[in-house]
């Protein structure tokens, strides 16, 4: 099937502040009444050239040709922290836009409680779709009760992808346990190599490293319950996987500075040829499949799943797989034209999403290949008929908002070597303690 360009978004409108109508709190998800066109306003924590926003775009448009009066007011922060104190104020003040970005953290929680989200499973079962998305995709979104209050538009896998000619230079092998890791890095430093590319500037890379040795040993209650301080980081589980990220940080597995690197310097290094790991979802697909790619990288990328450890409880197909930052939608504003226009979307989404090349959460629409992208491209996305039943939920989502900023910024001091594995878990349970109880009943 041939691939189809889609036009890029053109003068999206960056409002300061966002047109709001409130529209009473409605009895339930379902409405009734006349649909009147008005602007309505998504906040969103996305690239705004990114093919979700082109898509939504496309389709808000074509919604607008039939329903005069409407618009689609496309808010985007991609900067995170700025874009959570921006969703803070707005639910402060009791101001949230119609749809607005966001996880099922504590804070979401929250705001839950106080009434102020859809329920997105009644919703979608009111428009008869709820069946069409992939339970790993709901899941994904759910809080620990198992409700649902917003809506995926992404399913993406997490992979190691690899330099194997790389590997082959340097004679090592993918390694069969995440406690081979650190006997890498001494070859590939002598090879000329670094090891793993790591985004540090942003936090939850590290964090994800940080959640693959309690996910192995000890399966995903693991960290519903330290959030809860209910089990400390410094029992046997969470010892072990601070003293593997120490090693790892020993062993010289990331690049010097990585801290200071960002998002697009990891994935450079990467495919520049000059990292020869790099631990990224398959949202990055068009960049490590691309023919532009320089030659000793063209062609020589490949990847393997979330290795096991001896003793695991999760088995090996278990890992991390994600739909990305849901939607949420304010119940306030939740009147028949909301209702109405996200019907529309979700009912022409999957389609469009899959010709920019992404997978759908919902199933049933197959992705077309770029044009030009190599046989990974395919092969990674085969993956999706081989996951297993559990997934590894990063941490940066679950735990409460004062414990995650102190444990990413703690975990580059650990990598770093600047405190040890004990200091590290001892501060990190003692923060716990304190702010965990204030999120979690």
């Amino acid at each position: 099937m041939k691939h189809k360009k889609r036009l890029a978004i053109a003068g999206v409108a960056m409002a300061a502040t966002l047109t709001l109508i409130g529209c009473g709190t409605p009895a339930g998800p379902s409405q009734e009444g006349e649909i009147v066109g008005r602007e309505i306003s998504w906040l969103l924590s996305r690239p705004a050239d990114g093919g979700i926003i082109t898509v939504v775009k496309e389709i808000a448009d074509e919604y607008a040709e039939t329903h005069p009066g409407f618009a689609l007011n496309l808010v985007t922060t991609p900067d995170r922290p700025s874009y959570l104190q921006k969703l803070e104020t707005l639910a402060a003040a009791d101001q949230l836009p119609e749809f607005f970005d966001t996880d099922a953290t504590p804070f979401t929680r929250k705001l839950v409680d106080q009434g102020k989200l859809v329920d997105v499973e009644a919703l979608l079962k009111d428009l008869d779709i709820y069946d069409d998305f992939r339970p790993l995709a709901l899941d994904y979104q759910r809080f620990d009760d198992g409700s649902l209050y917003m809506v995926p538009f992404e399913f993406e896998m997490e992979f190691f992808w690899y330099n194997t000619a790389l590997f082959e230079q340097a004679g090592v092998t993918v390694p069969e346990t995440l406690d081979d890791f650190a006997d890498l890095c001494g070859p590939l430093r002598d090879a000329g190599v670094i090891p793993f590319a790591l985004d540090g500037q942003d936090g939850w890379p590290l964090a994800r490293y940080m959640s693959y040795q309690p996910f192995r040993l000890a399966g995903p209650d693991y960290l519903n319950e330290l959030k809860r301080a209910e089990v400390e980081l410094s029992d046997e589980v969470g010892t072990h996987a601070s003293e593997w990220l120490a090693e790892l940080g020993s062993s010289g597995c990331f690049a010097e500075g990585f801290s200071s690197q960002g998002y697009t310097d990891a994935r450079d290094l990467f495919t520049s040829g000059q990292a020869a790991v790099y631990q990224i979802g398959t949202w990055e697909l068009a960049a490590l499949t691309s023919p532009d790619l320089p030659e000793g990288v063209k062609g020589n990328i490949d990847f393997f799943t979330l290795p096991t450890v001896e003793g695991a409880v999760t088995a090996d197909n278990d890992y991390t797989v994600v739909s990305g930052i849901g939607m949420g939608i304010s119940q306030k504003a939740f009147d028949p034209l909301v209702e109405d226009f996200l019907k529309f979307l979700l009912s022409e989404y999957s389609d469009r999403i899959v010709e920019t090349g992404h997978m759908s959460p919902i199933a049933g629409s197959d992705v077309v290949i770029p044009e030009g992208a190599s046989e990974l491209y395919a092969r990674a996305l085969a993956e999706v008929d081989n996951l297993g039943d559990e997934t590894a939920f990063p941490w940066d989502t679950q735990l409460d908002p004062t414990t995650n900023s102190r444990l990413q910024q703690d975990l580059v001091l650990l990598v770093q070597g600047e405190i040890t594995p004990e200091q590290f878990t001892k501060t990190i349970d003692a923060t716990l303690a304190e702010n965990a109880p204030k999120f979690f009943d």
